[in-house]
């Protein structure tokens, strides 16, 4: 076999990416703090254009306040908006999780429902939150949940030219074989996190930097 380079096609070096990089971060796993599918929607509605700290900062005391759908559509919208609006974009995030919670409540009989058609119908979420839900909360697993971090190293990797998430998570489960769909999303996020940084990538310590098209090395 030739000696993979960046220069290689992307379904050759694909398979060794992934190795790599699983290897790199043996226990990658979802950051977000939670205990049931509701507090997984919750969390993972609020870290949009947030950080996971951040998140696990204001749900701590949520998750007190809040157990069930219902507690959610009983206080006042502004009230939900001060308790989530350090997650920031708060009045778009109450909201969709008002929303969300109301169709939890009036069409699924009060439980988050565990089929991506139907969760993709709750207020403010969108594939990669199903995912995020599906594969954490009833260990299923039917795509790969594109945040910020795995668009950007899939595009960077070359694993996708595309920016829309959509579009990216069908080039990226074309490319990576099922099984590590679940696992390897959490892979690519802690790598955007400690070495493939948005603004100063550090190629120089990454695992996979010569099968890497946009390296620098």
């Amino acid at each position: 076999m030739a000696k993979l380079t960046r220069k290689s096609p992307i379904e050759v070096r694909a398979p060794e990416i992934v190795k790599r990089l699983s290897k790199a971060y043996p226990d990658a796993k979802v950051a977000l703090r939670f205990t049931n599918p509701l507090e997984c929607l919750v969390a993972t509605i609020l870290s949009a254009q947030c950080t996971d700290e951040k998140v696990n900062e204001v749900t701590a005391t949520l998750f007190r306040k809040y157990r069930m759908p219902q507690d959610y559509l009983k206080v006042p919208e502004d009230e939900l908006k001060r308790d989530v609006k350090p997650t920031g974009f708060f009045n778009q995030k109450a909201t969709s999780i008002r929303e969300a919670c109301r169709r939890i409540v009036e069409v699924y009989g009060g439980k988050v429902p565990d089929e991506m058609e139907e969760l993709i119908t709750l207020r403010g979420v969108a594939r990669k939150t199903a995912n995020i839900v599906l594969g954490n909360s009833f260990g299923k697993v039917e795509g790969i949940a594109v945040d910020t971090h795995v668009k950007r190293l899939a595009n960077r990797l070359g694993f996708s030219e595309e920016s829309d998430p959509e579009k990216i998570e069908r080039d990226l489960m074309r490319l990576i074989p099922k099984r590590s769909w679940f696992g390897f999303t959490y892979v690519l996020i802690d790598h955007g996190r400690a070495v493939c940084d948005a603004r100063k990538p550090r190629c120089g310590e990454c695992p996979v930097s010569e099968l890497c098209p946009a390296s620098l090395a």
